[in-house]
């Protein structure tokens, strides 16, 4: 795979932390042009002391996303090659306690704000006939597990809406892929449990005893489950889909996302069911 990055530009979200921030840091240093984005103006006070052109993106607000692009296409003279929406979080909780709005706010961040942001980036990789989406899913966008509903319906969703651009963007030069990562270091764990506490009825909830339980896994210091990867593991499948003459629609990312993508096409529901639940 060559190396094409000198001089292309790329916009990444949720670049504060985690998959994101790494994600920025190495594209950085392999020749791109990063404009790293972050929620909250301190990120992206730190963003820029570190050397970044940063900008505040919020994926909540259509006003955001609009001068974020605008600003970003302005200094690139409209040409933007890459876009990583990587900016999302995870709202626990068993489905019965979620009340509308909290769904809603899930769907605002994970799904709509990144919908709006695609199609403003969409025009200008048409005009130059060439470009990369990637999207950073999750195994919980194809495989379902208790008490996260409201980000396995985010994720399952977004996997809906790329598979069906990806055949509308046929013939135009842009690609786009899925990213599917398992458990990743990051600090995933700690947003989650802000939202939950914030959210979530816990001693009015049938789920009370789980939730217990889910409290402590969610406070666990060190990696909560097996097979937890540092978020190199996911750049490395970002620079694939940025680079390759042909990237694939699907990027899984650890042992637990291979595993449950195969389990998924050999095992009847009932059986893949069993199996979540022990280890969900």
């Amino acid at each position: 795979m060559a190396d094409h990055s000198k001089g292309r530009s790329i916009l990444i979200t949720g670049c504060s932390s985690g998959i994101g921030r790494c994600c920025a840091l190495t594209l950085k240093a392999r020749g791109y042009r990063v404009f790293a984005t972050a929620r909250q103006p301190k990120d992206v006070d730190q963003l820029k002391r570190e050397g970044f052109e940063a900008t505040v993106l919020d994926l909540r607000s259509s006003a955001s996303i609009h001068q974020a692009v605008d600003e970003v296409l302005e200094a690139t003279g409209g040409h933007l090659y890459g876009l990583f929406n990587n900016g999302a979080y995870g709202q626990p909780g068993a489905v019965e306690d979620l009340r509308r709005e909290v769904l809603e706010e899930q769907f605002a961040t994970n799904l709509f704000g990144t919908h709006e942001l695609t199609v403003r980036v969409i025009p200008s990789m048409r005009r130059q006939g060439e470009g990369r989406i990637i999207q950073n899913s999750s195994v919980l966008g194809f495989a379902a597990m208790r008490y996260r509903g409201a980000y396995n319906a985010s994720k399952f969703a977004l996997e809906g809406l790329t598979d069906t651009l990806r055949l509308e963007l046929k013939g135009s030069g842009v690609e786009i892929s899925l990213v599917e990562p398992g458990p990743i270091t990051s600090r995933f764990r700690d947003n989650a449990f802000r939202e939950y506490l914030k959210q979530i009825d816990r001693d009015g909830s049938v789920h009370q005893a789980t939730y217990q339980q889910m409290e402590a896994r969610l406070q666990k210091e060190g990696p909560a489950v097996p097979f937890t990867l540092g978020p190199e593991a996911v750049v490395s499948k970002v620079i694939h889909a940025l680079e390759s003459r042909r990237p694939k629609t699907r990027y899984h990312v650890t042992f637990p996302t291979r595993l449950f993508a195969v389990l998924k096409r050999l095992l009847p529901d009932r059986a893949l069911d069993e199996l979540l639940g022990r280890v969900g």
